[in-house]
């Protein structure tokens, strides 16, 4: 009944038998219950990890903290917790609404167009290059940039930049990884781009002078195209999603910090991922990060967080503020 609030069954028979006795020490509960004393211990640890009772000294007894306040303080979170995952679904319900307006006119030349294949879109970011007077926004999905990507903007953005176009790139913290387009970046740096490192974005973006921008036809294949979007309620909303990702996001140049309670952004996001129900394979993909690296940051934290298993990780995890 509230295995939504981190409890199994086991969990809760401990808990309502401490409610209806709570006279009884750890081997009572296991007469009561008829269930091994281990098992009343570790439903123990983890009634106290949720804040529903308190372990004494010496771990034999425990009070039971009153449902009013322990049950309703772990459903407020998990309120929260969907209420912002509800904003989230409305902003992306508000996005894909956006985007699909434009596609649906993108035979008028005055909204945008299709831009099919990446050649295309290299040619018309060549020319947006050439024509941009005073912005460039991206995004730059992906861990390693495929050189011959680096080898066609290098040039185009260097002569932006000259020309005064202020420049500002956010990559994926993986980007770190891959000399070559840390190079890039350094080089873009020099000149005067700006660049910020985030664990996931939502996909590859360009927005040109606040009237231009080209998204991918395909998210999970940009080399089928893009669109060329111009009307500005969409570029406001691209806009206003470029902003929010670059604020929080890391400086180029700076290590990538651990919060108060030591995650990093990437360590964060894996978890907010895999609560999410994505396996390691696609939070691999979304952090662009190998299936290893993946498994390797679990590693980490499941012996951080002092956890036999992934499932005690994860509400270990959830108790802590984690997710």
């Amino acid at each position: 009944m509230f295995d939504l609030l981190g409890l199994s069954a086991e969990h809760e028979a401990v808990y309502r038998a401490m409610l209806q006795r709570p006279d009884l020490n750890v081997a009572g509960l296991a007469d009561h219950l008829g269930v091994p004393p281990e098992q009343v211990t570790a439903a123990l640890d983890v009634l106290a990890d949720l804040a529903l009772i308190r372990l004494a000294p010496q771990r034999d007894q425990a009070r039971v903290v009153r449902p009013q306040a322990g049950l309703m303080a772990l459903l407020a979170k998990v309120e929260a917790d969907v209420a912002v995952r509800q904003r989230q679904v409305e902003a992306t319900r508000a996005a894909i609404a956006a985007i699909a307006t434009a596609h649906d006119d993108q035979h008028q030349a005055a909204e945008g167009r299709v831009l099919d294949g990446i050649e295309s879109v290299r040619d018309r970011l060549a020319e947006l290059a050439h024509s941009a007077r005073t912005e460039c926004l991206s995004f730059t999905t992906g861990g390693a940039q495929a050189p011959d990507t680096i080898q066609a903007e290098a040039p185009l953005n260097q002569q932006a930049l000259q020309r005064g176009v202020r420049i500002r790139n956010v990559y994926q913290d993986s980007f770190r990884n891959d000399p070559a387009t840390l190079a890039h970046a350094r080089l873009m740096a020099g000149l005067g781009g700006q660049s910020r490192t985030t664990p996931t974005l939502p996909m590859r973006m360009v927005i040109v002078d606040r009237e231009i921008a080209l998204v991918p036809i395909d998210p999970g294949n940009s080399r089928q195209g893009a669109l060329e979007l111009r009307s500005p309620g969409v570029i406001a909303g691209l806009i206003a999603l470029f902003e929010q990702v670059w604020h929080s996001a890391t400086p180029f140049g700076e290590r990538t910090a651990a919060d108060d309670q030591g995650l990093t952004p990437q360590e964060r996001e894996l978890l907010r991922l895999l609560a999410a129900g994505h396996t390691d394979e696609s939070a691999a993909r979304k952090l662009a990060v190998s299936v290893r690296s993946v498994q390797r940051m679990m590693t980490s934290l499941t012996e951080r967080l002092g956890a036999a298993s992934r499932f005690q990780a994860g509400v270990q995890a959830a108790s802590r503020g984690w997710v």
